[in-house]
């Protein structure tokens, strides 16, 4: 799956911070924009995959579970 969210990128110091509007809690950090940006990715995946165990969690088991395709 493929999904595409806002980075935005600040210098504070020697560092990069990074955060993404669209997904609470999601921020990185490096010493270079690219480093940063990989941390934004990673921390991004691990929320996503969390919410998604979450709220997956308590669907009934006579549910119809299908997939959806957003774009």
């Amino acid at each position: 799956m493929t999904n595409e969210f806002t980075a935005i990128f600040e210098k504070d110091g020697d560092w990069y911070v990074g955060y993404c509007p669209e997904v609470p809690g999601a921020n990185g950090q490096g010493r270079t924009v690219e480093e940063c940006r990989d941390s934004l990715i990673e921390a991004i995946r691990l929320i996503l995959a969390d919410r998604r165990e979450q709220g997956l969690a308590g669907v009934p088991s006579n549910a119809i579970r299908d997939t959806v395709i957003v774009r």
